[in-house]
């Protein structure tokens, strides 16, 4: 078993945000893989230690965000006895959240020290003097509300794009998309990339990869994720999940991070993976 994985009892009251606590159990392997997501992810380490490297090579240690679809290079190289609470932002909300920052991270990754200085380091405190992990859910969530509201609002058809992209599974047509917005497909791609991070398509072509993982994960055949989420054919999925991952459609499924999508993040699938995942959920 790699983790404790704890879970709030209710949902954030913010929309688009979703959030778990990890705990070592001492066997988290080194070189451990991110695997791309469509959300901003914030790590809030307030116990033990964790190094991240990105692709470039440069090492961080503690608490850190993450762009949108980071690169498949990103990894955990050292975690030791730690805690902490994963929190995954949707990008319209870490537009709020971060200040605009998520949009310049272009899927990589900066300590909360550089975003935040001494507040994060704040925040990380005031979770390890908690005693429950339903207070710490609390006080984040009341931190996380906190800076949206206090935020530019974004603009309404960024918003509905993503929100279209995301309901279509990355289905939908971007020049489809302008049209509905009223907007040109220039206009389109360029305010979506400014506020958000990712061009319109590529955004989207992460929203279909991340429900492809899954069907993956969930045990369906290739062929058949292929065909139910929009893939020309096998190949083509295949080559995206090694764009994102570096991995092929049959190695990613054993990726220890998707194996507990389904308990930490609601993700329907097996409960376990081979013994090695298991959930404690915090008491109803």
């Amino acid at each position: 078993m790699l983790w404790d994985i704890t879970c709030p009892t209710r949902p954030s009251r913010v929309p688009g945000v979703t959030m778990a606590g990890f705990g070592d159990r001492g066997i988290t392997p080194p070189g451990l893989r991110l695997i791309p997501h469509p959300a901003v992810t914030l790590i809030l380490v307030f116990g033990g230690t964790i190094v991240m490297e990105d692709a470039s090579g440069r090492r961080r240690t503690g608490g850190f965000v993450a762009g949108l679809g980071f690169g498949e290079a990103f990894r955990a190289v050292r975690a030791e006895a730690f805690e902490c609470l994963q929190i995954r932002l949707s990008p319209v909300v870490a537009h709020a959240v971060l200040g605009g920052a998520s949009a310049e991270l272009d899927g990589a990754a900066v300590t909360l020290d550089e975003l935040w200085g001494r507040e994060a380091d704040r925040v990380s405190e005031r979770l390890g003097a908690l005693s429950t992990w339903e207070e710490r859910f609390a006080l984040a969530d009341d931190w996380i509300a906190g800076r949206r509201a206090s935020a530019a609002p974004l603009e309404p058809e960024v918003d509905r794009a993503w929100r279209r992209i995301a309901a279509t599974r990355g289905g939908v047509r971007i020049e489809h998309l302008a049209d509905e917005l009223g907007w040109s497909r220039k206009r389109l791609w360029s305010r979506f990339q400014t506020r958000l991070g990712l061009p319109p398509k590529r955004a989207a072509k992460l929203v279909r990869f991340d429900h492809a993982v899954h069907g993956l994960v969930a045990g369906q055949d290739a062929a058949g994720v292929a065909a139910d989420r929009g893939y020309a054919d096998q190949s083509h999925l295949h080559r995206d999940v090694h764009e994102f991952t570096g991995l092929t459609p049959a190695t990613v499924v054993d990726e220890p991070f998707l194996a507990v999508d389904d308990v930490a993040w609601g993700w329907p699938g097996p409960r376990s993976v081979a013994g090695s995942v298991t959930a404690a959920r915090a008491a109803e």
